[in-house]
């Protein structure tokens, strides 16, 4: 028998989504397949399995991580949020309703990836309209010219700061 023949297996125990998931999993089983195949989210596009184009972004202790790029067992003790989790019941994320009401997607291939790296830069303490089109400039998009994307952004920019200005008063 030859180690070709059997598999090596890693334990896989991290909260996906707020929950608790503890699973064994092929040793070179990528993260993007653990989250599709084995958790059953299918949110988490695979597009080029470079790392290139985006569409498997996931946030990984809350930042921003290609999910073709990692192996599941990388993820082990950490906290991955898909884009699955933004949404809260029928209330769509202020990043997820921006994109529905300025037309920011149109196949939606790519959405969820550009969804969670804006997701994770409006996180971050004096995330601004530059630091966001960086974040989406990290993204491959075929069916848009980004107009809609940009529009998105500046409505949640600008939505953050009606929502900061009412709670000064």
């Amino acid at each position: 028998m030859t180690s070709n023949d059997t598999a090596q297996s890693a334990q896989v125990r991290c909260t996906v989504n707020g929950q608790a998931i503890e699973r064994n999993v092929e040793s070179r089983m990528l993260l993007s397949d653990f989250i599709r195949h084995e958790l059953g989210l299918t949110g988490t596009h695979v597009g080029c399995e470079h790392g290139v184009c985006g569409a498997c972004t996931v946030l990984v202790d809350g930042d921003s991580a290609r999910a073709c790029l990692m192996f599941a067992a990388q993820a082990d003790g950490t906290e991955i949020e898909t884009v699955e989790s933004l949404a809260s019941g029928d209330s769509l994320s202020p990043v997820q309703q921006a994109f529905s009401d300025q037309h920011g997607l149109q196949c939606g291939f790519c959405t969820p990836g550009i969804l969670m790296s804006l997701t994770a830069c409006m996180r971050e303490a004096g995330c601004n309209r530059e630091q966001m089109l960086s974040a989406v400039g990290g993204h491959i998009c075929r069916c848009t010219g980004y107009v809609g994307i940009s529009r998105a952004v500046d409505q949640v920019l600008a939505e953050g700061a009606e929502q900061d200005r009412g709670t000064e008063s």
